[in-house]
């Protein structure tokens, strides 16, 4: 059996959405400085629904296809909707990542969180992060 599924493969040979939003309305980072990864989200937004999103990401191809499918999940979605976005159901349009790189779909949940926080914050608009909970750990990845 593979690592790595044709999805994921795909995703990290043909990343979609790589780049930069110089004119961003939220920007959002994450890492983890276990393996060294690193996940930027840049969101532009109109009428609160996500416009147009781009990512760049320092890491392993789990990181960049995770950043990739995220990306994908959230475009054209409303604020609401990206913030419910889960490392489960990034990793599950992976078609699976392996148990030691699930922390990748982790910085993909969270930069996507902090990058509409940003959004909020220039926007003056009050951000609860009670409002989305914690989904769990991928297995000890966050301490």
């Amino acid at each position: 059996m593979a690592l790595y599924s044709e999805t994921v493969m795909d995703h990290f040979r043909n990343p979609r959405n790589a780049g930069v939003i110089e004119d961003a309305d939220g920007i959002g980072e994450a890492g983890n400085a276990v393996c060294g990864d690193i996940m930027r989200i840049y969101l532009k937004i109109q009428d609160g629904v996500i416009a147009d999103v781009k990512f760049e990401t320092f890491g392993c191809g789990s990181a960049i296809a995770s950043s990739s499918m995220a990306t994908e999940l959230i475009r054209g979605k409303p604020l609401s909707e990206a913030l419910r976005l889960s490392n489960k159901a990034v990793t599950e349009a992976l078609d699976g990542l392996p148990p030691h790189k699930l922390h990748c779909s982790v910085l993909a949940e969270e930069a996507i969180r902090a990058a509409v926080k940003d959004y909020y914050d220039r926007q003056g608009i009050s951000y609860d992060p009670g409002n989305f909970p914690d989904r769990g750990s991928c297995g000890g990845c966050h301490g």
